[in-house]
């Protein structure tokens, strides 16, 4: 940290005179109510021990020994010592409490304590400025992170510094102009201020924050004030004089006045223009040399602080119209402390005598803060009123929220397993769940999530936990959820598909505690974490389990990937979870009739909705366990008895390929990614009239939906995307743009979601919680979604693409960072590029470039094994080319659109080959429906063509061995094909598929094509 030299008199080295200046704003104290005291008030949510606030004051004080002056006949000198660190519980009186620099308290820390904490740094105008003061509060936020402190020692003040600009060639000319310079104290403005009939009672200021950063403040505000006032007036600026002096540390006062005129409908272009061309005059030294030069006795000045403001007050004229003072950008990051975190950051205005209405405006984080002050005899009423219609200037109202409305007041708060214990009250004997093990009840469903909560707990495992839940979609894994659930942990649901070292880095990233396992996925963990097999425990005989979780308890932690190449995990509480069961079970008419069926992955949150909201209903779930496949899809459709689905569009699409004839369907709830219209709109057909299709929009973040569109064929069938629609209850939507400040209607913005269903935060990642959860002009919290949108004519949300570059592929939000980093740990690759590019029906596949070193080149199907096997499928790149270098962009930047095609080798073609010339009609056939599949007509397919390097994915994938099973096999061999592909999914090709035909119609008769 900065300290003084051991040995060196700190008092004696910093004094100075007292200005001209700092006599008037001495003489401004003794005006009661209303002490001339910069104050910098810091909002926040934390504590910080008063001994090491105590500490970091004194600190902070002796790297600015400005905070510890006194006054000594004609001279500041330093004290040495500190600063008093006030704790107070009126704030309001701590704000009113003068400073007396007479005897040394020239500066203070005032803390108020409760919800929010607050600091209020303190300094008497006669020795600092706002700068002044704002460098010696940054130092004490430096002092209590441990940092090295920046400091402010130079003892120059305003006309000090005055002295040593005016003498360049520059300043002497700007003497020869000063003729042409209104006085201060000239040119008085009739301010239409109410007369003093109806004074302020004592000092008084109203304070607004609005979202973004409004570039040009100063000139729109003065613009703002003008109109408002409907006539001429006379805009007062302080203005820093640092700016002559780059590098200048100071604390004293370094601020003088340029003064601005205009009337009303002069627009802000034209008052910034007038405020440039002062500060490119160095106006403000003009006016300082004429206050030097006017150096009235102290008695004097002593004089017009009393009685001035008095006077100008009952004249109705003052020397300007307003001032607007301007403190700068403060990062959060400079204000936030061990144990302490800033919310909010304002300047108060100095109580003016001279000036009817004081503005103070800074700028934090992604916010403006903008505070107003009455002159002594003014109505404060009239200053909101003003402050009001600046703002309403700066940032329309109609501009701000797109609301679903408030979540309703008289559903009280609950918890998951409240919920569920209800539901098991009111029918104990209805079917929870049904699949290949038979029904279970729902009475079966408590007693066996019972059991699995008092292991659980018999382990020590409860509230605060993490356990993770590696299963597949089976009864077991239900009641496991729901025993986690009710022994107040948190579970970490894994997907046995994933690769073990993904499982085994999500238990370590999460600390879960213990691992709850099918019998089959007991190794999958690793030997790093205790193991559970839920097939082994009892499904009742348990003692029921009471109420242990909290509203504010965590409920589940998803991940989600990771733009640093790590994934996050996201941790859902049970009231934002709640939040969702109640609207969407509302909105998508669950009822005890209801049955959805479970055929996703439990990792992911869309599987969320089919978990929860039948089984809070009374209703059911159709369990589809094991490999999905074109067989276990159509009868998920004709015989499962579902009557609802969650699943995504590129899920909707291959429902509607299948040829199955869905009956009985009344919910089709659709999220992930976009839904087009045209596909929209052949499942209507599909699945009938009486099937009603949501386009839910929702990120983890924000548990698993919060704003919903019902599809409509006639208006939405021919949109190249189906609007998102609009908030549900409890939640609100805001569009702002890249300054952070909002949009209007048809504008386009970054969506930021506020309300009930907002994640806690990420799980062990505080950088990430500040990024993404942010704080909007009215303290709202709210999560910055990456994605763009906009409020469209018809008045509904349309989503438009990203801020970053986040992939949206097959209902996964995909971070190319984590793919990149997990390639470019092979030894030879030194640099890799993941993007999406177009599958065959349009559809974005993940898609990777490397460049590599040594002598051969690696084989890109050996780099996508590389990443087979440290990440999910989802995160496996369809494709992965090698290149020699990467195209730039003219700034240096990898140009994405300029990346070769990902789907062709660079080696020379090989010779076509006519797989029918070979006399092998299997192999042609399989080659045809390839073709189809994945538009791909114009080239020849052979027997060793791999389908991913042909541009294939997972949904394609099922689509092909659909058609291949339908036209190929023989209706006896289908479960038999079924089973053999699954040993060829990593390495699909058409040799391989025709293997697994002929093994499936072995000694059947499948005609032409064995």
């Amino acid at each position: 940290m900065t300290t003084r030299p051991e040995g060196t008199d700190h008092r004696e080295r910093f004094r100075r005179p007292v200005s001209p200046n700092e006599w008037l704003y001495l003489a401004f104290e003794r005006r009661e109510g209303a002490p001339f005291v910069i104050q910098l008030v810091v909002e926040g949510r934390g504590t910080i021990e008063p001994g090491t606030l105590r500490r970091a004051v004194a600190e902070a004080s002796r790297a600015c020994p400005g905070a510890r002056l006194a006054l000594a006949g004609r001279t500041w000198v330093d004290s040495g010592r500190a600063p008093a660190v006030r704790e107070v519980t009126d704030l309001g009186q701590g704000l009113l409490a003068p400073l007396e620099p007479r005897t040394g308290r020239s500066c203070e820390v005032v803390v108020a304590a409760g919800e929010p904490t607050t600091l209020v740094f303190r300094a008497h105008h006669a020795v600092m400025d706002g700068r002044g003061l704002l460098c010696w509060a940054l130092d004490v936020f430096r002092a209590l992170r441990g940092e090295e402190l920046v400091g402010a020692a130079s003892p120059l003040y305003d006309l000090a510094l005055l002295d040593e600009l005016t003498g360049t060639g520059a300043a002497r000319r700007r003497r020869r102009q000063q003729a042409n310079w209104p006085s201060p104290l000239g040119g008085m403005r009739r301010t239409g201020a109410p007369s003093p009939a109806s004074p302020r009672a004592g000092a008084h200021w109203a304070r607004r924050t609005l979202d973004g950063v409004h570039h040009d403040l100063v000139a729109k505000i003065a613009a703002a004030v003008t109109d408002a006032s409907g006539a001429a007036a006379r805009v007062m600026v302080p203005v820093d004089l640092r700016r002559h002096r780059p590098g200048l540390r100071a604390s004293g006062n370094l601020t003088l006045p340029v003064f601005l005129e205009g009337g009303p409908g002069q627009g802000w272009s034209e008052w910034r223009e007038k405020l440039l061309g002062a500060l490119l005059a160095d106006e403000e030294l003009a006016a300082g040399e004429e206050r030097h030069a006017l150096r009235l006795p102290r008695g004097a000045l002593h004089l017009l602080g009393s009685t001035a403001g008095a006077a100008f007050s009952a004249l109705g004229r003052f020397p300007c119209t307003a001032l607007v003072s301007h403190l700068g950008r403060i990062e959060p990051e400079a204000v936030h402390a061990p144990g302490f975190e800033a919310d909010t950051v304002y300047s108060l205005p100095v109580q003016v005598p001279l000036v009817p209405v004081s503005f103070t405006t800074l700028e934090f984080g992604r916010h403006t803060q903008l505070v107003v002050s009455a002159g002594e005899g003014q109505d404060t009423a009239d200053a909101e009123a003003l402050l009001d219609a600046v703002c309403e200037t700066l940032s329309p109202a109609r501009d701000r929220r797109v609301g679903g409305g408030r979540a309703r007041q008289s559903q009280a708060p609950a918890t998951l397993t409240s919920m569920l214990r209800d539901q098991v009250g009111r029918t104990p004997d209805a079917v929870a769940l049904t699949g290949p093990e038979g029904p279970v009840s729902y009475l079966g469903l408590d007693r066996r999530s019972d059991a699995v909560a008092a292991e659980l707990r018999a382990r020590g495992i409860g509230p605060g936990a993490v356990v993770g839940l590696l299963t597949d979609r089976t009864p077991a894994a239900i009641a496991g959820l729901w025993g986690v659930l009710k022994a107040g942990a948190a579970y970490l649901p894994l997907d046995p598909g994933h690769p073990p070292a993904r499982i085994a880095a999500l238990l370590a990233d999460s600390g879960a505690a213990i691992c709850l396992v099918s019998e089959a996925h007991e190794a999958l963990p690793g030997d790093g974490i205790p193991v559970l097999a839920l097939d082994g425990l009892p499904v009742e005989g348990a003692e029921p389990a009471g109420e242990i979780a909290a509203p504010d308890s965590v409920a589940y932690v998803i991940y989600t990937s990771g733009s640093t190449g790590v994934p996050k995990g996201v941790q859902v509480e049970h009231r934002a979870l709640v939040a969702y069961a109640r609207w969407a079970g509302e909105r998508y008419g669950i009822d005890a009739t209801s049955r959805f069926a479970l055929f996703t992955s439990l990792a992911f949150d869309l599987t969320g909705t089919a978990i929860f909201l039948p089984l809070l209903a009374g209703g059911s779930i159709a369990l589809v366990p094991g490999e999905v496949g074109h067989r276990t899809l159509t009868e998920l459709l004709t015989r499962s008895g579902a009557n609802a689905l969650k699943l995504t569009p590129a899920h909707l699409d291959l429902l509607t390929s299948l040829g199955a004839e869905p009956d009985g369907f009344r919910s089709l709830v659709v999220g992930g990614e976009q839904l087009r219209g045209p596909a929209a709109a052949r499942a209507q057909r599909l699945f009938g009239p009486g099937c009603r299709i949501f386009n839910e929009y929702g990120p983890t973040e924000a548990t698993i939906g919060c704003v919903v569109h019902t599809f409509d064929p006639e208006t939405d069938g021919d949109r190249a995307a189906v609007p998102i629609g609009l908030p549900v209850d409890g939640t609100e939507a805001v569009l702002l743009d890249g300054d952070g400040r909002p949009v209007g209607p048809g504008e386009t913005g970054e969506l930021h979601l506020t309300g009930a269903q907002l994640a806690r935060g990420y799980l062990g990642r505080p950088e990430l919680d500040h990024e993404r959860f942010v704080r909007l002009a009215d303290g709202a919290r709210a999560y910055r979604t990456g994605d763009l949108a906009t409020l469209a004519g018809h008045g509904a949300l349309e989503f438009l693409g990203r801020t970053d570059d986040q992939l949206s592929i097959r209902g996964f939000r995909i971070e190319p960072g984590e793919v990149e980093a997990v390639l470019e740990r092979h030894p030879q690759v030194t640099r890799a590029v993941a993007a999406a590019r177009p599958g065959p029906a349009g559809e974005p596949l993940l898609c990777a470039w490397v460049t590599v070193t040594g002598g051969s080149r690696p084989e890109p199907e050996a780099l996508r094994d590389q990443a087979a096997r440290l990440l999910p499928s989802h995160l496996v790149p369809t494709a992965v080319r090698v290149v020699d270098t990467f195209p730039l962009t003219v700034n240096g930047k990898i140009d994405q659109a300029a990346l070769p095609s990902p789907f062709e080798e660079d080696r020379p073609p090989r010779e076509p080959t006519s797989p029918a010339a070979d006399g092998d009609p299997l192999t042609t056939a399989v080659a045809a429906v390839w073709s189809r599949v994945l538009g791909a007509a114009d080239r020849s397919i052979g027997p060793g063509d791999a389908f991913h390097q042909l541009g294939g994915d997972s949904l394609t994938l099922l689509l092909m061995l659909s058609e291949v099973a339908a036209e190929l096999v023989h209706e006896e061999g289908q479960q038999a094909f079924q089973t053999a592909v699954h040993g060829l999914l990593r390495n699909v090709t058409v040799e391989r598929v025709c293997a697994a035909v002929r093994t499936a119609n072995a000694g059947h008769n499948p005609g032409a094509t064995t």
